[in-house]
């Protein structure tokens, strides 16, 4: 098997030298700033004041997407006015069908593909490493974020303090937006010229997306090829000494009650004032700090399928402290096990209930760097893990302080970073990571990162979860990945390393004592023809793929819990196929030739599955329907052992357009998974589904309810004794915001679980306003 693994990875780091397809693309000019004192643009979305008439016009877009290096079939308008607080930017979008236009009222960050929107990505910083994005809707909702070229994903948790507005046309729709000098980040001397890109999607049959850079479906990310944007004149020098101070206080009045079977009932009301600060002393520096937050009005989590799993999965952070630069931290992103992929050296969500925090972060041309401390209240899950399970442990009352900092220096085409990571419990219980990670290009369609962590943990458990000192246990965490991608190939191949007595209590680390390799080998077939034999049926796949997912994990030798070196955990042999159709379309069908242990005794199975699925944007006001199913021969985890099965993922998104220019957003997700016994009896079964619908009475006002449950039922069977849970939940919340600068939220939440009989209601009002700026 050592040849086996030493030949793929050899298959795979060869396709990384691939050589690179160019393609000839139109001239594409850079966009050009009307540099002023004061705009005096009133954010309206109409473009009639006079600025918009001196302004230059940039109107260079091509098609990016369902096929790219095709000519804009929409004509899209950009002009930027720059005055000494912010950048405004105008966008005059074109339709010779303005009744197709999808606007639909929907929350902030939920502008998707299925609308019509434009996007403006903005790197102040220069180097196309790192941008803020912001998305509007032809009818003004906003969803901004951030995007880094390591990972190239959009990630819609910062938010900024921005204004737009739009205006519906007789040919189509404008947008104005307003996007403040004081939310951006960059270098006080050194840096390169502010870039941009701006993107426009129409969703028709064909979800067109258009771009006004010269960007392609082979460019490595979708930062590539941002722009620098001439006329700006003096505007970086002005400014970058300005001080920015905002201050958020916040009130929460809270009533939360308990009651369970065999404990007395308990009544808590409680009122706390929180306070949040923001400054900006100069561009390169922002500092934030938290007081007493609460999080109370913080969406509910979407349930996940862990019944058949014995490892911990992430979660996404929403709660705005943790938001600033999350860019600097190195975060990683989850993939299908739920493990980290990429740094994940720091896991905001390990972070439970905290008293107070402090963060700053610096921004230099060619360095940049993030320290926080935070006093965490305790209450949260602590991980510690093996090769065949993470172990959650649940102290009462464990307070402990902790602290990260991280500093990255640039070289070009290179980049490497240092770290440390702080958790101390007190009592000489600690547990410290110390690390470097480092990415690079090696050419314009191939790169390389990774990282080495090294962690030292005093911080042990007794047979009750209660926390004791140990002697310090070390270990360590390396990460390897490579990628590609051209006009014929997209591949990645990553190698990954962690110690039996790793951990991180700042990150996310669910599994150790393993070693694992693994290569996804794309090949891109580009735009196809496809249909049904002896039918006549034929549909254009816009995009084509075969894929392949190759991968093997091994133990390595794990004393304290019997685990010897080199036992296979997984083998994954994943033939597939992909590709991309009208209306947002997108099939995937792959086969699971894969092998399996469950435990360190245990044998390894040879499961057999199929998945198939789809994703597919119906109409305008069904936006959004997917399944993602799997069938066949599969693993029982607690049982050891392979039964019938299956595992199926269904969403579901609704828009309404109501009386009263009033809306309604419906999102439904539905999950289901089972395996049979010897007898074809179900011996598992899980099932999980969230209802939310959000009633708009207007743009500043919703009400949002959440009808959540999710269920766990095991059949007894041999040592396997009968396990049924159940837990429902039930959250309304009032919301009436005013950008970002106010926010007022009265809700109720009421949650039920069995076994047990437990009960637990809760009513708060919160209210929390912005000064300063």
């Amino acid at each position: 098997m050592n040849r086996t693994r030493h030949a793929v990875a050899m298959a795979c780091l060869a396709l990384l030298g691939l050589p690179q397809a160019h393609a000839d693309l139109p001239d594409m000019p850079w966009p050009k700033a009307l540099r002023v004192d004061h705009a005096n643009a009133r954010i309206d979305g109409r473009l009639d004041e006079a600025i918009w008439a001196q302004a230059p016009i940039h109107d260079s877009f091509i098609q990016l997407q369902p096929q790219d290096k095709k000519p804009a079939r929409w004509r899209t308008t950009v002009q930027v006015v720059a005055d000494k607080d912010a950048l405004v930017i105008g966008i005059r979008c074109y339709d010779e069908h303005p009744e197709q236009i999808r606007a639909p009222l929907v929350r902030r960050d939920q502008v998707k593909r299925d609308q019509d929107y434009v996007v403006v990505f903005l790197d102040p910083m220069g180097q196309r490493r790192t941008a803020q994005f912001v998305r509007v809707g032809a009818n003004g909702v906003v969803a901004d974020g951030s995007i880094a070229a390591v990972d190239d994903v959009e990630d819609f948790a910062p938010d900024f303090d921005v204004q737009a507005a739009a205006q519906r046309l007789p040919d189509g729709y404008s947008i104005e937006l307003r996007w403040p000098l004081s939310t951006l980040r960059y270098p006080y001397q050194g840096g390169a010229d502010w870039r941009m890109m701006v993107g426009r999607s129409v969703p028709r049959d064909e979800n067109v997306f258009l771009v006004s850079a010269p960007l392609t479906q082979d460019s490595l990310h979708n930062i590539a090829e941002l722009q620098p944007i001439e006329g700006l004149g003096d505007l970086v020098q002005t400014v970058r000494e300005r001080s920015f101070v905002e201050l958020r206080p916040e009130l929460t009045l809270r009533r939360h009650e308990e009651r369970s079977a065999g404990a007395p009932f308990s009544r808590q009301n409680d009122a706390s004032l929180g306070l949040e600060l923001k400054w900006r002393p100069r561009a390169d520096w922002v500092v934030d700090a938290t007081l007493n937050p609460d999080f109370s009005q913080v969406e509910l989590d979407v349930p996940q399928l862990t019944g058949n799993t014995r490892f911990a999965l992430q979660l996404t952070e929403k709660r705005p402290f943790f938001l600033e630069s999350q860019d600097v931290t190195g975060k990683g992103q989850p993939d299908d096990s739920g493990q980290a992929r990429g740094l994940a050296a720091f896991y905001s969500r390990a972070i439970t209930d905290p008293n107070w925090g402090l963060r700053a972060t610096w921004r230099g041309a060619e360095a940049e760097g993030t320290f926080l401390s935070l006093r965490d209240k305790g209450g949260g899950k602590i991980f510690r893990s093996n090769a065949y399970e993470t172990l959650e442990r649940l102290p009462q009352h464990l307070s402990s302080q902790a602290s990260f900092a991280r500093l990255h220096q640039q070289f070009d085409q290179w980049g490497a970073a240092g770290l440390v990571s702080i958790r101390d419990y007190g009592l000489g219980r600690h547990n410290w990571v110390l690390g470097s990670d480092f990415h690079g290009n090696l050419s314009e369609q191939a790169s390389v990162r990774g990282h080495v962590l090294l962690s030292s943990t005093t911080l042990g458990f007794d047979a009750d979860d209660q926390p004791l000192r140990q002697s310090a246990q070390s270990g360590s965490y390396v990460w390897v990945e490579g990628r590609h991608r051209s006009e014929d190939w997209a591949n990645s191949v990553h190698l990954e390393r962690l110690s039996p007595r790793f951990a991180n209590d700042n990150g996310f680390v669910n599994q150790t004592g393993v070693q694992r390799l693994t290569a996804q080998i794309n090949r891109r077939m580009g735009s196809q023809t496809l249909g049904l034999p002896g039918t006549g049926i034929t549909w254009p796949a816009y995009e084509f793929e075969w894929q392949l997912k190759l991968a093997q994990a091994s133990t390595l030798a794990d004393a304290e819990f019997g685990i010897p070196s080199g036992q296979v955990i997984e083998r994954l042999v994943q033939p597939g196929v992909w590709f991309t159709s009208a209306r947002k379309f997108e099939f995937w069908a792959h086969l699971g030739l894969d092998a399996q242990r469950a435990s360190p005794t245990g044998v390894l199975h040879q499961p057999r599955t199929v998945n198939l699925g789809f994703i597919l944007n119906p109409s305008p006001w069904f936006s959004l329907f997917s399944i993602d199913y799997e069938f066949g021969r599969r693993l029982d985890v607690e049982a050891d052992r392979l039964g019938r099965g299956q595992t199926l993922a269904i969403d579901a998104n609704f828009r309404f357009n109501l009386p009263a220019q009033m809306a309604l957003e419906w999102n439904q997700h539905l999950g289901w998974s089972d395996v049979r016994g010897p007898q074809r009896q179900r011996s598992l079964q899980e099932w999980l589904g969230q209802s939310l619908a959000v009633l708009h009475f207007s743009a500043q006002d919703s009400l949002r309810l959440i009808l959540q449950q999710r269920g766990l039922s095991r059949m007894p069977d041999g040592a396997l004794e009968e396990d049924r849970r159940h837990a429902f939940t039930q959250s309304l919340v009032y919301q009436r915001r005013q950008g970002l600068s106010s926010a007022f939220s009265v809700g109720y939440t009421h949650t039920r679980r069995q076994p047990g009989e437990a009960t637990q209601k809760e009513w708060f009002a919160k209210y929390s306003t912005v000064f300063g700026r």
